[in-house]
């Protein structure tokens, strides 16, 4: 019903879709969370229609949307298909869905408005100024990053007093109580420059985030300890310049970053990751004091710094053992008895094929033992008839006394 539904509106209305799979674990996590979703956007009044589709059923139509993975959250606008990459919960969907059911930039027509989407948004993306090719790539880098963030255009004169600007037209991000300038001479594609800048100068960082950091470009980061110890922090920095492009931010716990090096991490500890080659670097000792920290970053970036890990063949079959045994620990831990079905059942038939084809060995072994002695036997045989012969003709005469003692009726018979 909901996919003949869909066909019909789906040119004229937007949708939020979830395609899904009926035995996929994840999707069934994301029931309760989509329902949720889909009684918010109702008793907003948003735009956005929300419906989920089997994608095994109706596998033409998800091929179509470049579905691979199961669940797969799409905005359908028109001709355009928007994919869901944030956390899965209600409100970060939610906000996904009237972001990108909007217009890609949207219009701050007076200083009062600036200042108010200044104080709702963390970073915050505006061009400045009349028309021009500058506001042409603009509008293109909205279209394509409306799914991270949200993008703003004004008018020289709806810029806040406080905002001085070298020049106009120009593209601002306002972030972490300040703003910077795009400049096409040293930050090249505005795209690219709106992708990095789209974070702010602190993250709490988990396994999305940072796989999200490694997408844009970022070269490395780090976390470092706080006053208390009790959480873990993140530093990292660009390829291109080291002025002003830190962010910090923290992780909590040791369980994601233990994976992520394959090895185990001490609680509050520095670590910085190049995400550009799977690299990592620990200091020689622990960081105390921000001298310390930023040492140990020069070092990093000069080279001199002990690096770990990386993308080779050698890591890599190393990551694929190391995921292969966290596997079967995470099973024999949630399900004992799956896990002795699921990993006893075919070591006992490899087992029981291993005897079997060393069994035919021993066998065939024997054979041939008992074909190579064949002439030996032989001899032996034709010794212990030879010994067997004499003795008889040393018997002879008592054998013939014997024989002379018959039966007349036995020698009649002779």
């Amino acid at each position: 019903f909901f996919c003949d539904r869909f066909k019909d509106t789906r040119e004229n209305d937007i949708w939020l879709v979830d395609f899904y799979a009926p035995w996929c674990g994840y999707c069934k996590k994301l029931e309760p969370v989509w329902y949720d979703v889909g009684a918010e956007l109702k008793s907003s009044g948003s735009p956005v229609r929300v419906g989920k589709m089997d994608a095994t059923a109706y596998s033409g139509m998800a091929s179509e949307f470049g579905v691979r993975g199961y669940p797969t959250i799409k905005l359908l606008k028109g001709d355009l298909a928007y994919s869901y990459k944030g956390p899965r919960t209600k409100d970060d969907i939610v906000e996904f869905a009237n972001r990108v059911a909007g217009p890609a930039v949207r219009a701050l027509p007076s200083k009062q408005m600036f200042e108010h989407m200044l104080k709702r948004h963390d970073v915050l993306f505006v061009y400045v100024g009349a028309e021009s090719p500058l506001k042409e790539k603009y509008n293109d880098a909205a279209s394509e990053l409306i799914v991270y963030t949200y993008f703003f255009s004004a008018s020289e004169e709806a810029v806040p007093e406080s905002v001085s600007l070298p020049e106009l037209p120009a593209v601002v991000v306002f972030k972490d109580g300040s703003h910077f300038t795009y400049d096409e001479y040293e930050d090249g594609s505005l795209s690219s420059w709106v992708n990095k800048e789209r974070f702010q100068g602190y993250l709490h960082i988990d396994g999305f985030t940072l796989y999200e950091l490694g997408e844009t470009g970022i070269c490395a980061n780090n976390i470092q300890p706080t006053e208390t110890g009790d959480r873990v922090h993140f530093t990292f920095s660009y390829f291109s310049c080291i002025s002003r492009d830190f962010q910090f931010g923290h992780m909590d716990g040791n369980d994601y970053i233990n994976g992520l090096i394959m090895g185990e991490v001490t609680v509050p500890s520095v670590i910085i990751l190049n995400t550009s080659n799977e690299q990592y670097f620990m200091p020689s000792e622990l960081i105390e004091s921000t001298d310390q920290l930023v040492q140990f970053i020069s070092s990093v970036l000069n080279g001199s710094a002990q690096a770990y890990g990386g993308d080779g063949f050698i890591q890599r079959f190393k990551r694929v053992a190391y995921d292969a045994r966290s596997t079967i620990m995470s099973v024999f831990r949630s399900s004992p008895l799956l896990g002795c079905f699921l990993f006893g059942l075919p070591l006992g038939v490899i087992s029981l094929m291993c005897y079997g084809i060393c069994t035919a060995e021993s066998d065939d072994g024997l054979d041939e033992k008992r074909e190579g002695l064949t002439d030996e036997e032989e001899e032996e045989d034709d010794e212990e008839e030879e010994q067997q012969r004499q003795a008889a003709e040393l018997e002879g005469p008592g054998e013939e006394e014997d024989v002379g003692e018959k039966d007349p009726e036995e020698k009649k018979i002779d």
